[in-house]
């Protein structure tokens, strides 16, 4: 069983692949998006989004981080390919799934879930142009309003010579709204012979079993459930206690250091609270913590409300 850690935007950032993976569980990271329109992007572009490429492409932990490139123009996404590659990047991933307005009015993404033509040639040079034992994998949803083209999309990306397709088992219209369709990826799997991983709505080990069950894939992309459950990946690999709240505190005040002093530290009170949005479907008390937190606008008040947080779990634990 392979489990990645799936490329969540403005989420996933290389400080948060670092804390997850050290945890453990994974064998690889799909970075966030490079956004490609009509040039070769200098290296640092990269190297801004993947700073893995600087430490051999691979987390702090070693476990290989590879980058997602997202565009519709089959030529740049070629080019743009090679340089990740040659930066050091195991592989080069192509986004078909991103549900964003923003980016489907440009005509990336999801939307091009309703050219399956358009997939193929993308697919086909970046597989063109990149060395034959470099993988290129590629992550779609089941359609962009609906299913008729699902197999069709499938497939033509399976003939463009793409090594790995992860498919998030809803459409674009679907959101993140529950159920995931597991057993769409199986009917895929009926029709392509590439490995496929399958996405979405995989909050438990339990769901792990069930979505494996259900979608006849092995290999499971773990995205919002490993932000609700930080452990979530050893849970489902080896049947790991859900991590304990006053561990995970430990984990926000590490991940706090880590973003106040890293490059990213303007963002740093949007960022642990988009992660109290997720833990808080896990754990009651991120629910309670996260009242005091969300009218905290400073780095050093939000610093204390955890640690205080963290000395009490630890008296009475």
């Amino acid at each position: 069983m392979k489990i990645i850690l799936a490329p969540m935007e403005g989420v996933v950032d290389h400080l948060m692949r670092d804390m997850l993976t050290r945890i453990g569980g994974y064998d690889l990271c799909i970075t966030e998006f490079v956004r490609v329109v009509d040039q070769k992007l200098p290296a640092r572009v990269f190297t801004r989004i993947c700073p893995e490429l600087l430490n051999a492409g691979k987390t702090p932990a070693g476990t290989p981080v590879r980058v997602q490139l997202l565009g519709q123009e089959p030529h740049w996404l070629a080019e743009n390919a090679v340089r990740a590659v040659e930066l050091g990047s195991p592989g080069v991933d192509l986004n078909f799934g991103c549900p964003a307005k923003a980016v489907n009015k440009s005509r990336g993404g999801a939307v091009l879930l309703k050219e399956t033509e358009q997939l193929y040639r993308i697919v086909k040079a970046v597989r063109d142009a990149v060395p034959a034992e470099v993988a290129v994998s590629a992550k779609i949803r089941l359609g962009y309003d609906d299913t008729s083209l699902t197999l069709d999309n499938a497939a033509a990306i399976a003939a463009a010579g793409a090594s790995m397709l992860t498919v998030h088992a809803r459409t674009k219209s679907d959101g993140y709204r529950p159920p995931a369709y597991w057993p769409w990826i199986a009917k895929i799997k009926q029709q392509v012979n590439i490995p496929l991983i399958a996405n979405g709505e995989i909050w438990t080990a339990a769901d792990a079993v069930l979505c494996q069950q259900q979608s006849d894939c092995t290999d499971i992309m773990l995205g919002r459930g490993a932000l609700a459950m930080p452990n979530l990946a050893q849970t489902i690999r080896s049947a790991s206690a859900v991590m304990p709240w006053p561990q995970v505190l430990e984990l926000l005040m590490q991940y706090s250091e880590f973003e106040i002093t890293g490059d990213k530290g303007q963002y740093y009170a949007n960022r642990i609270k988009q992660w109290f949005s997720y833990l808080k479907l896990q754990y009651p008390q991120a629910a309670e913590l996260f009242q005091q937190l969300r009218v905290l606008r400073k780095s050093p008040d939000i610093l204390q409300t955890l640690q205080l947080a963290l000395d009490n779990s630890q008296q009475h634990a």
